[in-house]
Formats: C-alpha cells, sequence, structure tokens
C-alpha cells in the first residue's frame, strides 16, 4: 500500500533514492529516551528513505530565511509491526532527521501520513525544532473515502506550488490538516495556506478542550459528593458545547 501511495504522489524518477534507513541510527540517537527506542525497537519493522526532492533533482528552489531552513524534502516510508505507539515513533523522526519530511507509515494494508513544520531554534542556530506536527487518520489507498480521495488527489506533485521547497511543504501539510478537519465537516476541500492556518487553530482549540474533558472525566470517576459531580458534569458540558461550536466554524470556513 506504500507503493500506491507514492506512485499517487506523482514524483519525478529523479528524485528516486529507494534506501533503507537502520533503527540503529535512531535508537544511538541521544535525545530518545528509553521509551522512544522501545517503540523502535518493537514497533518498527522497516524504514525505507523512499525520495529526495532537492534542487539538482526537481526544479524547485530551496528556501533560507532566518527562521527557516528547507534546502530539500525527504520522503520515507515506515512500516510497523505495532501501530500503538505510532504518535511517538512520528514525533521522535521528525526530531531526529534534519530535513523537512513526508513520512508516510504504514500498518496492516493502510497507512498515516505524519508532517512536521520545522524552524531554526533561535538559542541554537545548528538545531531545529518542531514548530508543529500534524498526521492524517489511516487510509487504505485501494479503498479511500471521498474526503480521503481528495486529499490524495490535492498532494499530487503537479498540483502543488514549485516557488520554493518551504512553499511546497506548507501546502502539503495545509492539506494534511484539511484532511483532519473533514472529519469534523463532512467533507474534504483542498486548503489554501491561510485557509489551513485557521484550521489547525481551531483544530489545536478543540483537541485542548478534549484534553480538558479526558481530565474531568477522570476527576468524575474520583468524585463522591454529589455537588462536586455537578460541578465537574457541568464543565464537561461546557466544554462540549465549546466543541460544537468550533466545529461549526469549521464547516463554515469549508
Amino acid at each position: 500500500m506504500i507503493d500506491a501511495f507514492l506512485s499517487s504522489l506523482s514524483i519525478p524518477e529523479a528524485c528516486l533514492l529507494d534506501k533503507p534507513v537502520y533503527k540503529k541510527m535512531f535508537l544511538d540517537h541521544a535525545e530518545l529516551d528509553q521509551t522512544d527506542k522501545k517503540a523502535m525497537s518493537e514497533d518498527v519493522d522497516r524504514i525505507r528513505w523512499q525520495y529526495t526532492l532537492k534542487s539538482d533533482t526537481i526544479n524547485i528552489a530551496p528556501f533560507q530565511d532566518s527562521e527557516r531552513e528547507y534546502l530539500e524534502i525527504a520522503v520515507l516510508s515506515v512500516e510497523l509491526s505495532n501501530p500503538a505507539r505510532l504518535n511517538r515513533i512520528a514525533a521522535f523522526m521528525h526530531r531526529a532527521i534534519p530535513y523537512p519530511l513526508i513520512l508516510a507509515f504504514e500498518y496492516d494494508g493502510k497507512i498515516v501520513i505524519s508532517v512536521g513544520e520545522k524552524r531554526i531554534n533561535q538559542a541554537d542556530k545548528s538545531k531545529l525544532v518542531i514548530a508543529e506536527r500534524w498526521q492524517t487518520q489511516w487510509i487504505d489507498p485501494q479503498k479511500p473515502s471521498t474526503a480521503q480521495k481528495g486529499f490524495l488527489e490535492a498532494i499530487q506533485l503537479h498540483r502543488l506550488p514549485s516557488t520554493n521547497f518551504y512553499a511546497l511543504y506548507e501546502a502539503f501539510q495545509a492539506q494534511v490538516v484539511a484532511l483532519i478537519a473533514s472529519d469534523r465537516t463532512g467533507g474534504f476541500t483542498a486548503a489554501h495556506i491561510t485557509e489551513s492556518k485557521e484550521y489547525a487553530a481551531i483544530l489545536g482549540e478543540i483537541d485542548r478542550l478534549e484534553r480538558e474533558i479526558a481530565a474531568l472525566r477522570t476527576a468524575l470517576k474520583r468524585e463522591h459528593q454529589m455537588g462536586g459531580k455537578v460541578t465537574l458534569n457541568g464543565k464537561i458540558r461546557e466544554r462540549k458545547d465549546a466543541i460544537l461550536n468550533l466545529e461549526a466554524r469549521l464547516k463554515i470556513k469549508k
């Protein structure tokens, strides 16, 4: 299924690398904690560096300013034996590889796409930090939903801007954010950069509220006083109503 996804991107043959990335590269990484290393050892079967998009393999210019360095884009595939710690694996892979990454994770015939916008660490110019990271839900490339089909069409290389690698990556990430938003709007529409930033802000607020609801529900299970239960239930309802309002804003923007 990874091959079907990669083929759908329509990346020129000149960008093909198709080389293995050994897990030892990550296991030896100083910034990975023991849980990260356990996830890499136990949950990842195979990693391949599929494509490198750079100015000598594709007619796109590098981009660099005081905050960003997008000299090339790497496309990696990751075959999983267990998807339970996917989010953790995606996070440390984005941290460990100093290039803008498009990660395609595969498990049981389905894929997840992960992207992460990187910026130069202003305290240490030799390092990059993840400004934001997004990943899709599971997609079956052979049987995508209507929204997923629209997403797979929107991320074809010829549909994305070719001004420079930052513009290309930002536009790709915008479609990932739009697909995530489609779970709440009921449909996918290819997003412009400005729209995706609005989606991202709303989705971030929804995520915060959902985490608060989870914490309140945990507190509710421990609460034995009726008054305390009433108060906690009221706070949960307030946050659910706020989420509904935010979802309505997403649908309007769509």
